[in-house]
């Protein structure tokens, strides 16, 4: 059965669309590390992040139903669902952040924010690099593995970034403990959005591994 699927067309637009989600991922933390720089602009790169996710939501919609509609698809139609579904996992983090941040009317962000958008923007080129080589394997394992270890380093990086954020915060707060209530819960948000992208580099080396 495989010798003869391999004969068969293949649908390739998914690697458009795979493509097209990671651009979405990219200007979301791009409006998420502007947003951080805090003043005036902060409700409308808000409003930027929800714009996002919500052609991120279309994008998602285009490729569940393609995966119905299609008799060969480049590989397996669960790892196509679940990689589509971690890139929308990470935009829908972004939108939980900036949604926290409008809730609570914040207008300045601690140092460490800041630092962890520069990492949700590093995490975000890896994987538009990444989607941009899905549709040759073989020839891109490589530097496929390689994006998926530094997205690694990434995360961990954000979680001393995390780490030393909340430390800070508590003692800044300790006379205002609703300031540490509202910024813990930014951090959490934040710290989740770079977890996001990790789960989209696991699932781009699952996909390695099976099919190589």
């Amino acid at each position: 059965m495989r010798w003869f699927q391999a004969l068969l067309p293949r649908e390739d637009r998914f690697f458009g669309y795979f493509v097209e989600h990671a651009k979405l991922l990219l200007q979301g933390a791009e409006a998420l590390r502007a947003l951080l720089a805090g003043g005036e602009g902060v409700p409308e790169g808000c409003a930027s992040i929800m714009r996002y996710e919500e052609q991120a939501d279309e994008v998602t919609r285009n490729v569940l139903l393609a995966v119905r509609r299609t008799l060969i698809t480049p590989f397996d139609r669960s790892d196509i669902r679940d990689l589509t579904t971690s890139l929308d996992d990470a935009i829908d983090q972004m939108q939980k952040t900036a949604k926290s941040i409008t809730l609570f009317g914040v207008r300045e962000f601690e140092p460490q924010m800041r630092e962890l958008g520069d990492l949700a923007i590093q995490a975000a080129y890896l994987t538009l690099e990444a989607t941009e080589l899905l549709h040759d394997l073989g020839k891109n394992a490589q530097r496929l593995n390689g994006i998926a270890e530094a997205v690694t380093r990434i995360e961990s990086r954000s979680d001393e970034v995390y780490d030393a954020g909340m430390k800070a915060l508590f003692q800044k707060s300790q006379s205002k403990p609703m300031d540490f209530i509202v910024g813990s819960d930014i951090y959490d948000h934040l710290e989740k959005v770079i977890d996001r992208f990790e789960d989209v580099a696991n699932g781009i080396t699952g996909i390695l591994l099976e099919h190589l």
